[in-house]
């Protein structure tokens, strides 16, 4: 498992398999230098040296290319020896009779080992050329599998599948979490804390890390997004030698970079099909909106009337009562229907805001006379700030707000609580709170609150239908403001109006 195999072509060893022994490689250099010899010493009297040179730098070039760059080293002084001693008088010595041979055996050994060098460079650099072609071919390979998953799991797999195929060591895919690092297989997953704390640093400051874990070692690759880190990719290696793990370094943080992108894809393409389906949900919302609105108002007006006309007829208490009843619920219905209809309007942006300066404690007090009963059990305590300024805004649809709020607080408030409204100005913005006693909203639907449809306990036995913060959020985005739900001993909803700059105000002075 801890060795690369070849496995058809994702085999990453060099081309020219070389003898590893030494006596293999003075075998081949006995070998050519022989051959040399013997093919030349018939031809002695009719060859010059110099051209017996020439054979004998073939030999040391077929030797770097078969042997390596050492047995080519021992060739070339073999070679010089060999020709000095059989081919240039005085024979059978090593004593040079004619001083230009000097010349020639030190040309010779000169270009011999020139040759060998440089034999084995081109050798190398064309080891490496097939190498790089066959990562590349590799890589291609597992890109092109990694582009067709649909899932986590299936890129964990043919990530898996390859780097055991190809470099005979083991992998395991770690999705980022909520700043936990999980892994995508339960089968496979890291064996220590001391794993898992690697794989966690490696997130943490994007860089790749090798660790030592026993005889096993470990690398530790993150998986860089467009905006955070998704994950770690961890190999583990076994026993091979780290000096093995450093030299293909390059691909494994270039595998990792295909598993990132792979990982990145399938986030992206979850969150078009939520964008999706929530386009498509919007869209089944706005029309139920329309329908209701429109179909529903003309035969609940009459149904009101009718009602209306029978409580002022004379009947029975009996039926008085149930007529009351009737009429209490028709009314209620018609509010729900209105608010409807305003959010239908809301979000076709077919409601034009009438702005204009005005003291805010103005629109409170209207909002608090409109709610009448709705408010006989819970006093509520208006804290504005002496200085408050002007405010622009369109005062129907910001008593609309205010109802709104204050009904949904009297509503969930305990009996005979207080309810607060408050306001308060910070930098260039004004903050109104209301502010109830009550149980809050849920910690994880602060958010969701203000969605259409969407109330804080599903199944409460208040009565609505989710929409009166919804209608608060649309007409506050609309005046350039924000809302927010928190929970400060019970429910608290702030909204925010821009302050810009109110007219200024002339007093007139009494003529002296």
């Amino acid at each position: 498992m801890n060795t690369t195999h070849p496995v058809g072509g994702d085999n990453f060893a060099s081309t020219h398999s070389q003898p590893r022994s030494l006596t293999a490689r003075l075998t081949w250099v006995v070998a050519a230098c022989g051959l040399v010899t013997l093919l030349a010493w018939p031809l002695r009297n009719v060859l010059d040296p110099a051209n017996i040179a020439m054979l004998y730098l073939l030999a040391v070039a077929l030797v770097a290319i078969r042997a390596g760059k050492h047995a080519a080293i021992i060739a070339a002084f073999l070679s010089t020896g060999l020709l000095d001693f059989y081919f240039i008088y005085p024979r059978f010595s090593l004593t040079v009779g004619d001083v230009q041979y000097v010349v020639t055996l030190a040309v010779m050994l000169a270009v011999a080992l020139i040759i060998a060098n440089l034999t084995i460079v081109l050798q190398r650099q064309t080891a490496a050329a097939i190498e790089r072609e066959r990562q590349s071919q590799a890589l291609y390979q597992l890109a092109s599998r990694l582009a067709g998953t649909t899932s986590l799991e299936q890129v964990a797999a043919a990530t898996r599948d390859f780097l055991h195929r190809s470099q005979g060591c083991r992998s395991i895919l770690l999705i980022r979490r909520n700043d936990v690092l999980q892994p995508i297989e339960a089968e496979h997953c890291l064996d220590s804390e001391l794993q898992s704390a690697a794989a966690f640093t490696a997130m943490q400051q994007a860089q790749t890390r090798h660790m030592q874990e026993a005889d096993r070692h470990w690398l530790f690759l993150p998986l860089p997004g467009s905006t955070y880190v998704r994950g770690v990719l961890a190999i583990d290696f076994g026993e091979t030698a780290p000096a093995a793990i450093n030299t293909q370094q390059a691909l494994y943080e270039a595998i990792a970079s295909l598993v990132a992108i792979s990982v990145e894809r399938l986030h992206f393409v979850d969150v078009a099909q939520r964008a999706q389906l929530q386009m498509t949900d919007e869209r089944l919302r706005s029309a139920i909106l329309s329908a209701l609105s429109h179909d529903i108002r003309t035969p609940l007006t009459v149904l009101y009337g009718m009602a209306d006309t029978l409580a002022q007829a004379a009947l029975p208490a009996a039926t008085r009562d149930t007529v009351d009843a009737m009429r209490e619920q028709t009314l209620r219905l018609d509010s729900m229907v209105g608010n409807l209809l305003d959010m239908a309007k809301l979000r076709a942006g077919n409601i034009r805001l009438n702005l204009e300066w005005q003291p805010l404690e103005e629109v409170i007090g209207a909002s608090i006379k409109l709610l009448g009963d709705a408010l006989l059990q819970h006093p509520v305590k208006v804290m504005l700030p002496s200085d408050m300024p002007l405010l622009k805004f369109d005062a129907v649809l910001m008593e609309r707000v205010l109802c709104n709020l204050l009904e949904n607080a009297a509503k969930y408030a305990p009996p005979a609580s207080v309810i607060i409204l408050s306001a308060r100005v910070e930098g260039d913005l004004s903050h109104i709170s209301v502010c109830d006693s009550g149980p809050g909203f849920p910690p994880d639907k602060l958010d969701k609150v203000f969605e259409l449809f969407e109330r804080g306990e599903a199944e409460s036995s208040v009565p609505g239908v989710g929409l009166g913060l919804a209608i608060c959020r649309s007409i506050v985005a609309a005046h350039g403001g924000e809302i927010r739900a928190a929970n400060r001993d019970g429910a608290c909803v702030t909204f925010t109006l821009p302050l810009g700059k109110p007219p200024v105000i002339e007093t007139e002075s009494d003529d002296e």
